[in-house]
């Protein structure tokens, strides 16, 4: 019970609530028992006529010489001040202190003992009864019992009364602050509690679970935070499942060709020659290239693939891959040619990793491309090419078709594994649908960006950069294993 925030809350609002109500109580007591004694002075000095007497002696003198006689001339008054049966609420003697019209101190009593030095304070003035001579002051009159003057019964009895109401104010500013505390931390705990429900949901493997955004801005803050961590982890979780559906989906196909031929073998509907063993071997031999895409995929996606980076010539290995798919250019009748800028700088890069890039790209131009299209392969500078990047040091390399294009809705989808564009295309025909995914993760291990801009019926054009190499050509392999 005592670890709960809201009742740590509500001890730290009851805490305050005391210290402050016993504080203010202490100085309204103190504070309230001068001002009531310094009221009874002055009621005093009133009852006397001290101060039009005082007055009728400075505007027959014109000074406060002598004053002294009139403080002696008044019933009861004599050295030590107002004796013990004099009028008032107070029994004891009464203070005095005279002042000229700048605070000089012209009289004081035996028993004004409050003020030391000559000249009395501006808060003193300010408290002090002015003697009024033709409407201008000309002195001031200090009048204060001492704090051990014993008071008449109805000065204690008013005190006393004082006192009482004191506290019960006191009581009911705890009680109201005590309830405001409980509300408060009942209202600051509460968003907590849904936050911790709703974790304690997602650590039970509820992805769903979403945790209110209300309370104070740091509160909601981490509620918002949670859900977008909640998610971050749905769709992670989403994307693991459909990984694992896509995996299954892909081997089953040959797995079941391999399997149903080999079950034909053995009941000997099929004859056991090479021509049925060649088919059986070519659905191994895809089985293997797709557990070799997938393994590669996972190494660089993980950063555990190395690159093998040396300062190489893209020019020359846009050639070789251009030389590779010349004949399949030429049997679906596409031109193939490459444009590359003159003068290009080396990048530093693992050729044989870019030109698998190049040759991914290359093959998906080729085979979207209808009869009589054209697919161009252009490198020039990042800033010349039209590639979402301006940056002076890296080489943009574009593969451009003149194909269907690409729907606006699947391009954001083209890098991501097992995506097809054509969902009932034959993997015979595309294969699995890994080869811009590795593309992409190949090229931003080596520092670059990758993307594709497309138009319906326009074609599309793949774009990839890659940095330059500030050292000459050499042949020495550096170690470029990358992580992120």
């Amino acid at each position: 019970m005592i670890r709960r925030l809201w009742f740590q809350l509500v001890l730290a609002f009851a805490l305050v609530t005391i210290v402050s109500v016993l504080t203010a109580a202490l100085v309204v007591n103190m504070r309230a028992g001068d001002e009531f004694r310094t009221f009874v002075a002055q009621n005093q000095v009133q009852q006397l006529d001290l101060i039009p007497r005082l007055a009728e002696y400075y505007a027959a003198h014109q000074a406060w010489s002598g004053v002294e006689t009139v403080f002696a001339s008044i019933r009861g008054m004599g050295p030590g001040g107002m004796g013990p049966g004099g009028p008032g609420m107070m029994r004891g003697p009464l203070a005095l202190i005279l002042t000229d019209a700048d605070g000089r101190i012209v009289y004081r009593s035996t028993t004004a003992n409050m003020t030391q030095g000559t000249r009395l304070g501006s808060a003193e003035l300010r408290r002090a009864m002015p003697v009024m001579v033709q409407g201008e002051p000309v002195g001031y009159l200090v009048a204060h019992l001492q704090r051990d003057t014993a008071l008449s019964s109805a000065a204690r009895l008013f005190l006393d009364q004082f006192n009482q109401a004191l506290i019960q104010a006191g009581l009911i500013a705890g009680a109201l602050g005590l309830m405001s505390g409980i509300i408060m931390a009942r209202r600051l705990a509460a968003p907590l509690n849904r936050l911790a429900y709703a974790a304690q949901r997602l650590a039970e493997g509820d992805l769903t679970q979403r945790a209110p955004v209300a309370g104070p801005s740091e509160v909601a803050g981490v509620a918002e935070a949670f859900n977008t961590m909640a998610a971050s982890l749905e769709q992670a979780e989403q994307a693991r499942r459909r990984l694992i559906a896509d995996i299954a989906h892909e081997l089953r196909t040959p797995l079941s060709v391999i399997q149903g031929n080999l079950r034909a073998l053995l009941d000997d509907v099929f004859p056991l020659e090479k021509k049925e063993i060649a088919t059986i071997y070519d659905e191994t031999l895809l089985l293997s290239r797709l557990v070799a895409d997938l393994r590669e995929l996972t190494l660089a996606e993980a950063g555990q693939l190395h690159l093998y980076r040396t300062p190489v010539d893209v020019t020359a290995i846009i050639a070789r891959s251009v030389t590779l798919f010349a004949a399949q250019a030429d049997e679906k009748r596409v031109t193939l040619h490459m444009d590359c800028a003159p003068d290009l700088p080396p990048v530093l890069a693992d050729a044989d990793r870019i030109a698998q890039v190049l040759n991914n790209l290359l093959s998906n131009a080729l085979r979207h491309t209808p009869a009589d299209g054209a697919v161009r392969i252009v490198a020039s500078r990042a800033q010349q090419a039209g590639c979402a990047t301006s940056d002076t040091d890296t080489i943009c390399i574009r593969v451009i078709d003149t194909g269907p294009g690409i729907p606006p809705d699947d391009l954001p989808h083209v890098f991501d594994r097992f995506w097809r564009a054509d969902r009932g295309r034959a993997r015979a025909q595309g294969g699995a649908g890994l080869g811009l995914a590795i593309a992409r993760q190949l090229v931003l291990a080596h520092g670059g960006t990758i993307g594709v801009e497309s138009k319906p019926g326009k074609g599309a054009c793949f774009w990839f950069t890659l940095p330059v190499a500030h050292a000459p050509v050499t042949s020495t392999p550096i170690d470029a294993s990358y992580s992120w």
